[in-house]
């Protein structure tokens, strides 16, 4: 029987090419970005988060089996915040009650290496603590400063503990969703092509992202392990941000998550 998986972040980089080969396993695919695929939403704003709830439940008929939240920015705006995190969060916690109808329902969100890397401290207390305004107004203070590139990294860390923190609860594992995070390097995408798109710049990336196993990857090698992630297959994986990175996490943390 077909599955069915809503997928933000369709349109380009690694949500399209998780669009395409699970389309491509005969799943039925729901696209939502932007523009361009099935579902336009902007899930920087509440409307447009929860636009995309509603669109999503009424083009599935009520039952999605997979949800895969991959929409993201990498400006060091307040914009980041919005999307990264509190959208991010937003499109799992609004599906969630769709998921459950399904007989083997998955989630999965994208975090990110750049988790591993300095954050701002007050950033990530106002994402874990659900406060939008204060995270906001923290990253419009960090905008066009030095710390602005402590934006990104923010979100995605404290997106990789929301994951950690809620996936065992009663509202994902004691309903029988496995929920769990991707965690990439340096993926050649129109979001870091400024990083990707010549040989310097990609000798300059790995020295400061080390990927020794095979250096920069393609979307493709992303979204071969986010469908695994949201297969049948996957019974116990349960609250685990899955580094797929080149080595990125085993060259940056050792044994230092042990």
């Amino acid at each position: 029987m077909s599955r069915t998986a809503l997928l933000t972040g369709a349109a380009s980089g690694i949500g399209k090419a998780t669009a395409e080969l699970l389309s491509n396993r005969g799943y039925s695919v729901i696209g939502a970005d932007l523009k361009g695929t099935d579902i336009s939403a902007d899930l920087s704003t509440d409307e447009g988060r929860q636009s995309l709830v509603d669109q999503a439940t009424r083009l599935s008929d009520g039952k999605i089996d997979a949800v895969l939240a991959i929409a993201g920015l990498a400006h060091p705006t307040p914009a980041t915040v919005a999307v990264n995190f509190f959208g991010m969060v937003s499109t799992l916690t609004g599906l969630r009650r769709t998921l459950a109808k399904s007989d083997a329902p998955r989630a999965v969100g994208v975090s990110s290496m750049a988790s591993l890397m300095p954050v701002d401290d007050s950033l990530v207390t106002a994402l874990s603590a659900w406060d939008e305004p204060a995270a906001m107004r923290r990253a419009g203070e960090l905008e066009g400063t030095e710390g602005d590139q402590l934006i990104y990294s923010s979100t995605k860390k404290a997106f990789a503990q929301w994951v950690r923190r809620n996936a065992p609860s009663v509202e994902w594992a004691g309903a029988g969703i496995p929920l769990n995070a991707v965690a990439p390097g340096v993926i050649a995408t129109p979001m870091t092509a400024e990083y990707t798109s010549t040989e310097e710049a990609r000798r300059e990336i790995l020295e400061m992202v080390p990927m020794p196993l095979n250096g920069i990857a393609e979307p493709e090698v992303v979204a071969r392990l986010l469908a695994w992630l949201v297969s049948e297959e996957n019974s116990h994986l349960c609250g685990q941000v899955v580094f797929i990175d080149g080595g990125s996490d085993a060259v940056i943390r050792g044994d230092a998550t042990w």
